[in-house]
């Protein structure tokens, strides 16, 4: 393990977002006395049970920690103190160099343990949304307990008044036996995004003609798409202007003719990626606005129940995208943030093609960056 300190864990705790932190302290804190924890944890190992894991923008002194190029890696923070996060806590990053020997130090794991493959599985994706998560986990066979598939206290503040507005027409309409009383946007509202609907929703499972086990993964489901919806929002502006700004971005230094050539093509390939990319999204969300319209508005119940049990397939592609572009948003304001240094051509030619990566479709290939070859 490293011997460096991490000194802002509360704050990160408070702060950090649903697609960048994996707070197993708290799960275990607010679930640990439970069945489903006990039985179906995460990880075997107690230690990476109980850790934080954050998708990390590597600085520059940190990029030699690594085989090839990278701009994020996934952390694994061991707090000093559970009680006391002030006090800090050591780290180290998945598969960076001697990754075998650290994990076999400090948590007594072999390369072919389940929680190496697991800890494999959260380094290969764009995100740590839960949605995304649980479904990739799924793919490779790993079905932890729901509790771990919670949305942070930063993201579901910011949300709450987003999630009010979105169903208000749901609350708004009287649908057979399904009554709303006054107050009950913000009552639906903290049921969805509790991922607990309780006694009180039985209206509701009734209406979808869903088995009470069909209804919680109902539910778990619409809150996936509520947040990729609300994250949609409120990635829209910052992607329009983190787009127009990687087409002014000038480098420092003087620029070859193939290599300016080449920077003005990754530029406009980028760009139609990312707007290609944000459309995919909204079309895939309309299909979410027009089930719950067929809900909501034409009281065809049936619709949105069929649409619950169909979502978990669209998660997968759906997180990626959402992903991809978090994460030329957050890289982006981080690296040229006010006061820092302009990056030189190879520089900003390796992290646009960083970005195009993330973007690609399934079977997409990139172009060969002449600055390396």
């Amino acid at each position: 393990m490293t011997d460096r300190t991490i000194r802002n864990l509360d704050n990160l705790r408070h702060s950090a977002s649903t697609a960048r932190l994996l707070n197993l302290l708290k799960v275990a804190n607010d679930h640990g006395h439970t069945r489903a924890w006990a039985e179906q944890p995460l990880f075997e190992s107690m230690s990476l049970n109980r850790a934080m894991i954050l998708k990390h923008r590597l600085r520059r002194d940190e990029l030699d920690c690594f085989v090839g190029r990278r701009h994020v890696a996934t952390k694994i923070i061991l707090p000093i103190d559970a009680e006391e996060l002030k006090a800090g806590g050591r780290y180290t990053f998945i598969n960076q160099l001697g990754f075998d020997r650290i994990v076999k130090e400090g948590f007594g794991l072999t390369p072919d343990h389940p929680d190496v493959e697991t800890l494999s599985v959260l380094d290969q994706l764009p995100s740590l949304d839960p949605f995304l998560l649980r479904e990739r986990l799924r793919r490779n066979g790993i079905e932890p307990a729901a509790c771990y598939f919670a949305i942070s206290e930063s993201d579901l503040d910011q949300m709450s008044t987003f999630v009010e507005s979105e169903i208000q027409p749901l609350v708004s309409l009287s649908v057979g036996d399904l009554e709303f009383m006054p107050g009950s946007v913000q009552t639906l509202a903290g049921k969805i995004l509790s991922g607990e609907p309780g006694e009180h929703m039985e209206a509701l499972r009734v209406t979808l003609r869903l088995a009470p086990d069909d209804y919680q993964e109902g539910i778990f489901c619409w809150k996936g798409f509520l947040y990729y919806k609300w994250v949609l929002t409120t990635l829209t502006a910052e992607i329009s202007a983190v787009s127009d700004e990687v087409a002014n971005m000038v480098p420092r230094g003087r620029i070859e003719p193939a290599l300016k050539d080449y920077l003005s093509r990754t530029r406009e390939l980028l760009r139609g990626r990312i707007l290609r990319t944000c459309e995919e999204v909204r079309v895939t969300i309309e299909v979410y606005d027009n089930a719950f319209a067929g809900l909501s508005i034409e009281g065809q119940s049936g619709v949105f129940r069929d649409f619950l049990i169909e979502a978990p397939s669209m998660f997968s592609r759906l997180g990626e995208q959402l992903g991809a572009l978090q994460h030329i948003v957050s890289f982006w304001r981080y690296r040229f943030a006010p006061g820092r240094a302009p990056a030189d051509v190879g520089e900003l030619i390796d992290i646009l093609m960083d970005f195009e990566i993330g973007l690609l479709g399934y079977g997409e290939t990139i172009g060969v960056n002449p600055a390396a070859a």
